[in-house]
């Protein structure tokens, strides 16, 4: 509890809860990319996930207790940054903060926000956009799903805007991470930061293909 309790432990946690959700990032990321091997491809895969049953939702679990706890330690942190001693904390970014590392709060909340609305629109199934079918083999069709949602224009922008904001979130976040746990200093920070910075800009381009691609209409998406 103590650890609860100080702006160390609290920091840590951040840590460690942040590194939990970019291997899942990146465990994600892998997986959207079985879209590019066509309709059977994501198909499989999304069957292949459903059928872990307990293992799926026992990982839901886990990666919700993640982000809750990353979140109300973030807010936490925050606001005894801003309240601890204003001057002094105006000065401090002005010297070492980057933009990123400045709207962390901002793009995290940001990123619930979206984390929501993506669950509502691809895992519940809720949102207008999203077309229901299966494939000629019975799976149901998550490629014919992701396709004509990302064929309407503002769906796509909204993801775009998400994953710059993942892009922000990230560029400061992994640096701080390994900051954070003591897997850094201050001559193997800026190696860090390089690796976050080119970690988030793959992100970035990886995430966001899928939507560019379709609205354009390329190769396996074409209308």
């Amino acid at each position: 509890m103590q650890m609860l309790s100080n702006t160390v432990g609290r920091k840590v946690l951040m840590g460690v809860t942040g590194f939990f959700m970019l291997l899942f990032v990146i465990v994600h990321l892998l997986g959207n990319f079985s879209i590019f091997a066509g309709p059977d491809g994501i198909n499989a895969y999304a069957e292949k996930l459903q059928g872990l049953g307990p293992f799926v939702w026992a990982s839901r679990i886990f990666m919700a207790a993640m982000l809750a706890i990353h979140l109300i330690f973030g807010v936490l942190l925050t606001l005894e940054n801003w309240s601890a001693n204003p001057q002094k904390y105006a000065v401090k970014k002005m010297l070492k903060s980057t933009f990123a590392g400045e709207t962390m709060i901002w793009t995290g909340l940001l990123l619930l926000s979206f984390i929501a609305y993506h669950l509502l629109q691809f895992t519940v199934r809720v949102t207008p956009d999203v077309v229901l079918g299966s494939d000629p083999k019975g799976r149901f069709d998550v490629f014919t799903m992701v396709r004509e949602s990302f064929r309407i224009a503002p769906v796509s922008m909204i993801y775009l805007a998400a994953m710059v904001t993942l892009f922000l979130h990230l560029s400061h976040g992994i640096q701080s991470i390994a900051q954070t746990v003591g897997l850094s200093n201050d001559k193997t920070l800026p190696q860090y930061n390089a690796i976050g910075k080119a970690l988030s800009v793959f992100f970035l381009l990886g995430y966001s293909a899928i939507p560019v691609l379709i609205l354009a209409g390329v190769g396996i998406f074409a209308r």
